[in-house]
């Protein structure tokens, strides 16, 4: 029987307080996210890191000192490996923090797969996060001599399993917070600057996909929402309209929120700490009637399900790169538009 190793990606988070700077440093360091020349860069990165660590370990002080990703992640790991059987082994690479690729790198070669297929838990491609997790395995497989066949899942912002497990769990806070009122959904999403997407990233065009997909599958007539974006840092033109200014526009119209967010499959500082205790304070302040936020699809089994029927289509296709496609062919650094063009200049 042929063996599959399944390669995981996220962000990852420092483990302990003195993790912190060092991980920001990583994240700042990624040419993805500052587009510097290495030395610029570097120096750039160090100053940031260092004067955003303290900011940072108050947040994380909320948990304990620490990121909860790793777990989390590694709780869907187990849960996907279990729904694929047993010729199947997930692993976990963490872009900014450990497990780094190269350490799963080597402990893929060490478990001697055929086939690998690389899975970014970002359902929503960007060149800064699934672009730059998949160049950084790329890196980090050639140098641990790692030469299996390889196929890469790109995006899946309106999967059924993801959207489904989604729906699943804003219904019930729907429900709760109509005792206060009409509500008003915030579907949130991490933000961007408005030069990334200018470039061709197709991340804001899929997130609004992904929230189309939700209130259909919904389906409560005069649902009121909006797609807004958050964790907006530095002086860039960011994305909008912003998390916050919904929820102070929320507190004029005195209008109860439901908060979902859609980009992240897994419960950490931005949900935890921004969008349940600083957003939540918030609303406090700006006199929102409710604020409910809707937990993210950590391991429920709609998504893990989704997943796993997503990396057998992809194993049955001669693609290397395996996704929805349907990106318009504005979005020039899209995977699955490459792949597509290559496909029809082939026929």
């Amino acid at each position: 029987m042929s063996k599959t190793a399944i390669v995981l990606f996220n962000l990852g988070g420092p483990d302990k307080p003195e993790a912190v700077k060092p991980f920001l440093f990583n994240l700042f360091n990624d040419p993805a996210i500052i587009g510097l020349p290495t030395p610029l860069r570097w120096l750039v990165a160090k100053v940031i890191s260092s004067r955003r660590a303290p900011i940072a370990q108050e947040i994380y002080a909320h948990l304990g000192g620490g990121s909860p990703l790793l777990p989390n992640t590694e709780a869907q790991a187990l849960a996907l490996q279990s729904a694929l059987g047993a010729d199947f082994k997930t692993f976990i690479a963490m872009r900014y923090w450990h497990p780094r690729s190269d350490e799963t790198a080597a402990a893929v070669k060490a478990w001697g797969p055929d086939r690998i297929v690389l899975l970014p838990l970002y359902p929503q491609f960007s060149t800064t996060t699934t672009a730059s997790s998949i160049a950084d395995w790329g890196e980090a497989a050639r140098t641990a001599g790692l030469n299996v066949p390889t196929q890469s899942i790109c995006c899946y912002p309106t999967a059924d399993g993801f959207v489904s497990a989604l729906a699943d769990r804003i219904r019930p806070r729907l429900a709760e917070a109509r005792t206060s009122g009409t509500p008003r959904l915030l579907l949130t999403a991490h933000g961007l600057p408005k030069k990334t997407v200018a470039k061709g990233d197709p991340y804001q065009w899929q997130v609004e996909q992904t929230a189309d997909r939700i209130v259909q599958t919904l389906a409560i007539h005069d649902l009121d929402w909006v797609v807004c974006y958050q964790s907006r840092v530095g002086p860039l033109e960011w994305i909008g309209p912003a998390t916050e200014d919904e929820i102070q526009r929320a507190g004029r119209d005195g209008v109860p929120v439901v908060m979902a967010p859609i980009a992240f499959v897994s419960e950490h500082s931005e949900t935890l700490v921004e969008l349940d205790i600083e957003y939540g304070n918030l609303a406090t302040e700006c006199g929102v009637p409710a604020y409910l936020r809707v937990p993210t699809v950590d391991a429920e089994v709609a998504f893990i399900q989704g997943l796993a029927g997503s990396i057998r289509d992809t194993l049955a296709s001669s693609s290397e790169i395996y996704g929805e496609g349907r990106c318009p062919a504005s979005f020039g650094t899209c995977p699955c538009l490459s792949r597509v063009a290559t496909t029809q200049q082939a026929a």
